[in-house]
């Protein structure tokens, strides 16, 4: 049988229980083998975050240490310059052969902005996509993206029919946790405790991490 493999990728600066959740629940709701999570080395889209790469890495291994659901992917750290999903998608498919069933998690607000992503159209030769529902973001209704959003489209339990090439919607559990008010918060002298694993909080406590300059 074919590996069934979910891919969330991010800054994911820091980690916290949002992030974790998703991706639980859409293996368990696609009945995928695992999914990797893969931090981004260098986003394009984004200014680079302050806390380096390798330490936003160490925070999620010591997130997913207890989940054998989800296994970190730290292969954007191994390549210079902006770490662009068509080519971790086209690592990946050399890896796990042709066969695999690969499928690219986002949110609806990161699809509404691929038109903006390196080669946006051909990450479909290469992967599906499932793209979960936010609330207060819809999806494009027209032009370009809406297009190619209805001519891939398929129901979700039909994703993992191809090894690649689908879009599906769905909606899952989406934690109101943002990144960045746990960063501000951090900042300020507030605790984000019980927004992240309690591992990942340690250890930012320790390091001294997001606390500004």
């Amino acid at each position: 049988m074919a590996a069934r493999i979910g891919l969330l990728g991010g800054t994911f600066d820091p980690i916290h229980l949002g992030h974790l959740r998703l991706a639980l629940e859409a293996r368990e709701f696609l009945g995928l083998d695992h999914v990797r999570l893969l931090p981004c080395h260098q986003p394009p889209h984004r200014a680079t975050p302050d806390v380096s790469s390798a330490e936003r890495t160490e925070l999620l291994r010591l997130a997913l240490d207890d989940c054998p659901e989800l296994h970190l992917d730290a292969r954007e750290l191994e390549r210079d310059g902006p770490s662009y999903t068509l080519e971790t998608l086209q690592s990946l498919r050399r890896e796990l052969g042709e066969e695999a069933r690969l499928v690219w998690i986002l949110g609806c607000d990161s699809f509404a902005g691929l038109e903006q992503w390196h080669r946006w159209r051909e990450l479909l030769d290469w992967a599906n996509l499932l793209v979960v529902s936010r609330p207060g973001w819809d999806l494009p209704s027209q032009g370009t993206l809406a297009n190619w959003l209805s001519e891939h489209a398929v129901a979700p339990e039909a994703l993992l029919d191809r090894p690649a090439g689908a879009i599906a919607v769905q909606t899952l559990r989406l934690l109101p946790i943002s990144a960045t008010e746990i960063r501000s918060m951090i900042q300020s002298g507030s605790s984000p405790q019980f927004l992240l694993p309690d591992p990942v909080w340690h250890a930012i406590r320790e390091r001294g991490l997001y606390r500004g300059r």
